[in-house]
């Protein structure tokens, strides 16, 4: 019963699309053809895009329906569109890119498949279900009037010419509806397989677009790696003005006040050189803080597995480590690493309220692969300004802190960041970076 009341949708569904789809794809099949032939009269320019866009809702139209009706997914193929412009020479461009995407030539081959082949597939199993009605209605008498007016009555292989051969109909049709309840899903399923093998794009048109994808995606990280690089530049040159630059100058003021009063106030001038030699100890401090947000000593002297061990043990808040790399990766890659771990940890122990976090960093298939867990309260976000809590997310800063900076940071070097922080924790944040171990 079960598999009944799943086949009966199955078949109104194939009568469905060999009425609608039949009708729908001859007519755009037409339309599209006789409008592509005016196009050198000039007026197919304005007529094209209307046809082929009408194409493209009726191509997805039946997308949506092999992914809802039967599980069949049927990648989108076409290529963007220029923007839209005014006048003659934007209609002929977009016309022109139109024309030249293959996706629109697949289209119409399959307007005229779906027209023949894909209706028949739809049709054959209503079809078959609806002999049971009509073996029942000649079963009943409406045979005798059929025969008078023309004789040679057939019922599928059955030749009605008496009462005993009509009573016949009826049983055989049950048989063909039942054939039909059988293969109805499985011929539904052909007809959106066929429909997937002419819409698809090629393997070439796939390559194609995930290169252009990702072409668009560089573009827009090296962007924000101009930007970001522009914001850190104005983060450390404030840092230098603000810190060691003004102790400098402090320094220097107090220099000239000892030369004074070396000779004058010995005792005055002694108390000045301490404060100066204090003032010099912490300008060192914050030049050495300073060069270590740029580029860590250690990152430079032995690895990330050291650099991010040692970051570790400077972190509030217990972090284990599990680091598995047969080499160094470039320099690029590592700092880009680094600073993203560290971001995290920081976010971490600032905004998660966790209790431990595990650093997990192992390189595998050419991916340099960065996994960091905690146990806080979760609801961490990528284009989060300010999050709830988890392994990340905080508050933009200037030089795009939390998880969106780390995406732009690593985005510079095509890596890809995901983050799994469900509110009430845990919180897990991937990143994958590719590169080569030396």
């Amino acid at each position: 019963m079960k598999k009944i009341g799943t086949a009966l949708p199955a078949a109104a569904r194939g009568l469905w699309l060999a009425i609608f789809g039949m009708a729908t794809s001859l007519l755009l099949l037409v339309l599209t053809v006789v409008s592509i032939a005016f196009t050198l009269l000039g007026i197919g320019l304005l007529t094209t895009p209307w046809a082929v866009a009408g194409v493209r809702a009726h191509a997805s139209l039946r997308r949506r329906q092999a992914r809802t009706w039967a599980g069949v997914e049927i990648p989108g193929p076409y290529r963007p569109l220029p923007a839209r412009r005014p006048g003659l020479a934007g209609r002929v461009e977009r016309c022109t890119a139109l024309l030249k995407d293959p996706a629109t030539w697949r289209d119409l081959l399959w307007l005229l498949v779906d027209a023949t082949a894909g209706t028949v597939l739809s049709l054959l199993a209503p079809a078959l279900v609806l002999y049971l009605p009509w073996g029942i209605v000649l079963a009943l008498g409406v045979w005798e009037p059929i025969d008078r007016a023309g004789g040679g009555l057939w019922f599928t292989f059955l030749h009605i010419t008496d009462q005993s051969t009509a009573n016949l109909a009826a049983p055989l049709g049950l048989v063909w509806a039942v054939v039909g309840v059988l293969v109805a899903r499985p011929l539904l399923r052909t007809d959106f397989l066929l429909a997937k093998q002419l819409l698809r794009p090629s393997h070439a048109a796939l390559r194609e677009r995930e290169l252009s994808r990702r072409v668009d995606r560089l573009t827009e990280s090296r962007h924000d790696a101009v930007d970001g690089s522009a914001a850190e530049l104005r983060r450390i040159e404030r840092d230098l003005h603000d810190g060691a630059q003004a102790r400098l100058v402090a320094m220097g003021m107090s220099l000239g006040t000892i030369e004074a009063l070396i000779e004058k106030d010995p005792a005055r001038a002694k108390q000045l050189v301490a404060a100066a030699r204090a003032d010099s100890a912490e300008a060192l401090t914050e030049l050495r803080d300073l060069v270590r947000g740029i580029h860590p000593p250690v990152l430079a002297e032995r690895g990330l597995a050291d650099a991010l061990r040692a970051l570790a043990l400077r972190m509030p808040l217990p972090v284990e480590v599990d680091v598995e790399l047969a080499g160094r990766a470039g320099e690029p890659v590592e700092a880009a690493a680094y600073f993203a771990v560290s971001e995290v940890l920081t976010n971490a122990a600032k905004h998660s309220g966790a209790r431990q976090v595990w650093l997990d960093v192992h390189h595998a298939e050419g991916m340099l692969r960065i996994a960091v867990t905690d146990d806080g309260c979760g609801g961490a976000g990528v284009r989060a300004g300010v999050r709830a809590g988890g392994a990340a997310g905080a508050k933009e800063g200037p030089a795009g802190s939390g998880l969106a900076g780390i995406e732009r940071r690593i985005g510079t070097l095509d890596g890809v960041l995901a983050v799994s922080s469900p509110v009430g924790g845990p919180t897990l944040v991937t990143m994958e970076i590719p590169c080569v171990l030396s």
